[in-house]
């Protein structure tokens, strides 16, 4: 029998999994439940939520009202439309944009689009940049957690995935934590540097946060899918959302569902 539905979110966890240590289970902040649960979030990014689990893994990544927490390249708005509020009353929003000119324009004209209707319901969102010679995403050391949510591979593509976490260790407290999800890449092969498949190694990852100075916190299994199995004719764009083949064998790739994600947190050392 299901609990109904205001209790049955408070009994949702989320394990945290690392070597050496015990499953953490963490529940849910109902403030945080009730941002998502929000019918002013768009409907086409509502659907997404069976594949992108927003409660979970930002749970997962620690996330508290009070914080100051940095979004870096936010797309479209997904994550926006369920951070800003949430922080708005106590906390501290801050979007690190792409820099302008290039292929990310169309989703920051939309974002963009997207915060200007929300009026009063976002509260300050505090815009920054990130990109070629755009590193200060926020004050240094005034960060408490910095999230980015399928981009590494881009900023391998554009030769700044170094400098990108650079930007992250110095913008946040020490002691702060930094959450990157991004798609899984297969272990039998070797990474490509540029990350021209969109896929990116999880022992890659793991290994330039800790060349950055960052310690590693732990791993979630929330965004696994089995079912990529990583050699598509236009690399994890041929899945969902994007369907690079348009009709050509578009049900299979839709019963496949979105790409196999890596979901890791990393923390700055507190000393």
């Amino acid at each position: 029998m299901n609990a109904p539905q205001p209790i049955r979110a408070l009994l949702v966890i989320t394990t945290i999994c690392c070597a050496g240590c015990a499953a953490a289970p963490t529940r849910v902040d109902p403030a945080l439940e009730r941002a998502v649960a929000s019918p002013a979030r768009t409907p086409a990014f509502v659907a997404r939520d069976v594949a992108r689990h927003p409660l979970e893994e930002l749970t997962f990544f620690g996330l508290k009202s009070d914080m100051t927490v940095v979004e870096l390249w936010p797309g479209g708005g997904y994550w926006t439309e369920i951070l800003a509020p949430y922080l708005t009353d106590r906390g501290r929003y801050y979007a690190a944009l792409p820099v302008p000119g290039g292929e990310e324009d169309a989703g920051l004209a939309r974002w963009h689009e997207r915060v200007a209707a929300q009026g009063g319901r976002f509260g300050i969102v505090h815009e920054t940049t990130l990109g070629v010679g755009h590193y200060d995403i926020a004050p240094p050391g005034s960060a408490d957690l910095i999230l980015t949510f399928r981009n590494f591979h881009n900023w391998l593509g554009d030769g700044y995935a170094e400098q990108a976490l650079a930007a992250c260790f110095k913008a946040l407290k020490p002691g702060g934590l930094l959450g990157i999800e991004d798609h899984r890449g297969r272990n039998d092969q070797p990474q490509d540097p540029k990350a021209k498949g969109g896929y990116v190694r999880q022992d890659f990852m793991i290994a330039m946060a800790r060349k950055a100075g960052f310690e590693f916190v732990g791993s979630s299994e929330i965004d696994a899918n089995p079912r990529d199995s990583k050699n598509w004719v236009d690399g994890v764009w041929t899945l969902p959302p994007t369907l690079s083949q348009g009709d050509k064998d578009r049900a299979r790739y839709v019963a496949i569902g979105e790409a196999d994600n890596f979901v890791l947190e990393f923390r700055k050392p507190a000393h």
